[in-house]
C-alpha cells in the first residue's frame, strides 16, 4: 500500500461559528460532558447482546453500502481507502492518514443525503477525533461533537447506539476530560458486555485519572477479547507503566513483527523507539524512528522522537532541524516546549523565549477549543515562569479526580520550585510508587530530599536518574549530574544520614585498693562485658530515625490528596 501525502479533509482554520456551517458541524462546541451519560439500565443481557448485534450489522451494511466508488475505482473485490479506513478503525488499529481522509469525505457525502443514518454520523464523528488528534487540529473535535450528537438524535445510545457513545468517550480523552471519558465508556460496557470496542477508551481514562489498577483489569479484558496487535500495544504500554521493561519490549517486539498495515507497523516501530528512548539506548531509538518513518513518511510523531535521541547523540543540528519538522508537521504543544528548552540548553535565549511564548498561545486556543492542556501549562509556569501560578494549576487538576504519576510529578515539583518543598516530598513520592521507571520522576524526588537533607534519598534517586536515562532532558539532565556531584561520596558504612549517632563512652569503676598484706593474694576481678558489634549498614539503616524509608506501594486512592 502506497503512502500518500498528508491531506487535509477540510480547512484546518476553526469553523466560523457566524456562518452557516455543513450538516456535520451545525452543533457549537460544547465540550464532551455536555451531553450527560444516560442513567444505568436494568434490561437484561440478551438484549443488550441483541441491540449490539443490530448496531453492528446496520453499522457493516452503512459501511458497505457507502463506499461503492471507492471499491469500483480499485477494482473488484480490492477495498478502497475509505473501506481500508473503516476495516482498520474497526479492528481498533490505525488508519493511514490518506485513507483516513477519504473515509471523512465518503461519510460526509452519505449523511447529506441520508441525514437519519446513525451508524455513518458515528464513524464521521470518531473519524473527525482521530483526524483532529492524529493532526493535532482541535478545531475538529467540535465538528466531532456535532456529528456525534447527531447520530444520537437519529438513534439513543439506550437504543443500541453504543458507537455514539464510544466516539464521545475518544473525544473526552483527546480533550484530556478523563472523568467524562470514564463514564461514557463504563456505560457502552455494561450495555455491551461481551464486546471489546469500550476498553480502550477506558484504558485511557483510567490511565488518565491514575487508576492503574483499573486501567490493568481493562488491559487483560482487551487481550481476552481482542486477540493480536491492538491487545499486544495495549499490554506493551501497560508493562511500561508498572516497570516491566523486558517484558514491555518483548511485547511491543511482536506487535510489530504481527503488524499487517503500514500505518500499524509504523506506530509500532514508533513504540519501541520510545521504549529505546526511555531505556537511555538514543542509537536504537534514532534507528527505529527512522525505520517508522520510512514504513510511513505521514508518522510525524516520529519526528519529535527523532529528535531528542538525537540531541543525547551530540547531533545538535540534525536535531534541530528533526523538531522543526516535528511542530511543523504535527504541531502538539509537548514538541513546542521541547523545543524550546533545547534553544535554552544551548544558550539561545531569545529563540526559547519565542518557542514558550508561541507555546502559551497553543495553549489558549486548546482551551477554547474545549482541550484541557493545564499538565503542559504548568510544566511552564514551573520551570519557565511562575512556579505559584503551577501550583494552583495542579491543585485543582487532583481535586477534580486526576491523579496520574504525571500530575503528581508535576505537582510535586512546582510545590518543591514554589519553596514547599515538605509538601513536594508526598507527591513527587507517589509519582515513582506507581512503578513506572521515568528519569524526569526521579531527578524531581531526588532535588527535593536533597533539599530536606534526606541526603541518602537523595543520592539514591539522582543515581536512578541517571542510570535510566543518562540524558532525559537537555536542560535537566547536567543538573542531575551537579546535584549528585555536590552530595559527594558516601561516608564508610553508608551515607552519613543513615548512621546512627555514636553512643557515649562508659566510664570504668575504679578497681579497690590492694590490702598491704603479702600474703594475701589481690583480689580478682571479672572481666568487663565485650562491646556489642557494629551494627552492618543494613541493620543501621533500620536503627537509624532519620533513614529515609524504602517507597511503599499504594493504590491510587491512597496518594496525597491536593495537601489537604
Amino acid at each position: 500500500m502506497d503512502v500518500m501525502p498528508q491531506q487535509d479533509p477540510e480547512s484546518r482554520q476553526p469553523p466560523d461559528p457566524h456562518a452557516s456551517p455543513p450538516a456535520a458541524t451545525a452543533l457549537p462546541p460544547e465540550g464532551a460532558t455536555a451531553v450527560p451519560p444516560p442513567p444505568p439500565t436494568l434490561r437484561t443481557t440478551l438484549r443488550r447482546a441483541a441491540f449490539g448485534v443490530v448496531a453492528a450489522a446496520v453499522l457493516v451494511t452503512g459501511a458497505v453500502v457507502a463506499v461503492p466508488e471507492n471499491r469500483r475505482d480499485t477494482g473488484s473485490g480490492v477495498p478502497g481507502p475509505a473501506e481500508r479506513a473503516q476495516a482498520a478503525t474497526t479492528a481498533g488499529s490505525p488508519a493511514a492518514l490518506p485513507d483516513l481522509t477519504a473515509l471523512i469525505g465518503d461519510r460526509q457525502k452519505w449523511v447529506a443525503g441520508h441525514p437519519q443514518d446513525a451508524p455513518s454520523w458515528a464513524v464521521l464523528g470518531s473519524a473527525y477525533v482521530e483526524w483532529g488528534r492524529r493532526t493535532a487540529d482541535a478545531a475538529y473535535y467540535a465538528r466531532a461533537e456535532g456529528a456525534l450528537k447527531r447520530s444520537l438524535a437519529a438513534r439513543p445510545g439506550e437504543r443500541g447506539n453504543g458507537e455514539a457513545w464510544v466516539g464521545l468517550a475518544a473525544l473526552a480523552n483527546a480533550r484530556h476530560d478523563f472523568l467524562a471519558a470514564k463514564k461514557w465508556g463504563e456505560s457502552v460496557k455494561a450495555r455491551e458486555p461481551r464486546t471489546w470496542r469500550a476498553y480502550p477508551v477506558l484504558i485511557e481514562a483510567y490511565n488518565g485519572l491514575g487508576d492503574y489498577e483499573a486501567a490493568g483489569e481493562a488491559t487483560e479484558a482487551f487481550g481476552r477479547l481482542r486477540k493480536g496487535v491492538p491487545a499486544l500495544a495495549r499490554t506493551a504500554q501497560m508493562y511500561r507503566d508498572r516497570g516491566w521493561r523486558e517484558d514491555a519490549l518483548a511485547t511491543a517486539q511482536e506487535a510489530a513483527d504481527r503488524a499487517a498495515t503500514l500505518a500499524e507497523k509504523a506506530e509500532a516501530l514508533h513504540r519501541l523507539g520510545e521504549l529505546a528512548w526511555e531505556r537511555g539506548e538514543p542509537e536504537e531509538a534514532v534507528a527505529q524512528y527512522d525505520a517508522a518513518l520510512r514504513t510511513d513518511s505521514g508518522h510525524h510523531a516520529s519526528h519529535a522522537g527523532r529528535a531528542r535521541a538525537l540531541v543525547a547523540l551530540d547531533r545538535t543540528d540534525e536535531a534541530l532541524s528533526a523538531y522543526q519538522r516535528a511542530v511543523a508537521k504535527l504541531p502538539r504543544p509537548e514538541y513546542v516546549l521541547e523545543l524550546g528548552e533545547l534553544y535554552e540548553s544551548l544558550g539561545f535565549d531569545g529563540d526559547a523565549l519565542t518557542q514558550y511564548t508561541k507555546l502559551r498561545g497553543m495553549l489558549t486556543r486548546a482551551k477554547a477549543a474545549g482541550v484541557n492542556e493545564t499538565l503542559l501549562l504548568a510544566r511552564l509556569e514551573t520551570d519557565h515562569g511562575d512556579a505559584g501560578t503551577a501550583v494552583e494549576l495542579l491543585r485543582a487538576e487532583w481535586s477534580q479526580q486526576r491523579r496520574s504519576a504525571a500530575v503528581a510529578d508535576a505537582l510535586g515539583w512546582a510545590l518543591h520550585r514554589s519553596g514547599d518543598s515538605e509538601e513536594a516530598l508526598e507527591y513527587a513520592r507517589s509519582a515513582l510508587e506507581t512503578g513506572v521507571r521515568n528519569a524526569s520522576y526521579a531527578y524531581h524526588l531526588g532535588v527535593i530530599e536533597r533539599e530536606l537533607g534526606q541526603y541518602g534519598g537523595a543520592r539514591r534517586h539522582l543515581e536512578e536518574a541517571l542510570r535510566t536515562n543518562p540524558d532525559f532532558s537537555p536542560l535537566a539532565a547536567p543538573l542531575a549530574e551537579d546535584a549528585l556531584k555536590s552530595l559527594g561520596e558516601p561516608a564508610d558504612g553508608g551515607p552519613r544520614d543513615m548512621q546512627p549517632a555514636a553512643a557515649p563512652a562508659e566510664t570504668p569503676e575504679p578497681a579497690p585498693e590492694p590490702t598491704s598484706s603479702a600474703s594475701t593474694p589481690p583480689e580478682t576481678t571479672s572481666p568487663s562485658p565485650s562491646p556489642s558489634p557494629s551494627p552492618s549498614p543494613k541493620q543501621k539503616q533500620k536503627q537509624s530515625p532519620s533513614a529515609t524509608p524504602s517507597p511503599t506501594r499504594t493504590s491510587p486512592s491512597a496518594r496525597p490528596s491536593g495537601g489537604q
